[in-house]
């Protein structure tokens, strides 16, 4: 999807699609959906995300996000307080960040629930800004986190 409501770098990133992007990261990730088309929707190809369970970049990048929702029937990923936080027009960059409730449920019901928040870097592409840095930085756990393979 071509973002058209914004032509140039120069301006700072629309804060309404920052927030589309937010949400719609963390829809593809509940839902499960990391696909490569997918992906390209938010990200860009070079992607770094830093996780609790390790890093990736690009494609490892959404491995990566798989295999940590892996042990979970299913999660719930709730944004909150999204801000740009900088931008550089010369540069095509912006800095986001925003809150982050992340409720993942085992199969048998019991709970892993994270709070914290994300910071992220978008960049500007010819479809328009996407992210090229996600970072999840947690400040509380509830129950037992997953055994990942790393």
């Amino acid at each position: 999807m071509t973002d058209t409501s914004e032509t140039a770098p120069d301006a700072a990133p629309d804060p309404t699609l920052v927030h589309h992007l937010v949400h719609r990261l963390f829809r593809a990730l509940d839902a499960r959906d990391l696909q490569p088309d997918r992906m390209r929707e938010f990200v860009t190809e070079d992607v770094r995300m830093e996780t609790p369970v390790g890093a990736g970049v690009g494609a490892d990048a959404a491995r990566g996000a798989e295999e940590a929702l892996a042990p979970f029937a299913v999660t719930q990923h709730i944004a909150s307080g999204i801000l740009v936080d900088a931008h550089d027009p010369g540069g095509g960059t912006a800095r986001v960040s925003w809150n982050a409730l992340m409720t993942h449920v085992y199969a048998d019901d019991t709970l892993f629930t994270v709070g914290g928040f994300f910071d992220a870097d978008l960049r500007w592409t010819p479809d328009g800004w996407r992210f090229s840095r996600i970072a999840v930085r947690p400040l509380w756990t509830r129950g037992t986190p997953p055994q990942v393979k790393r």
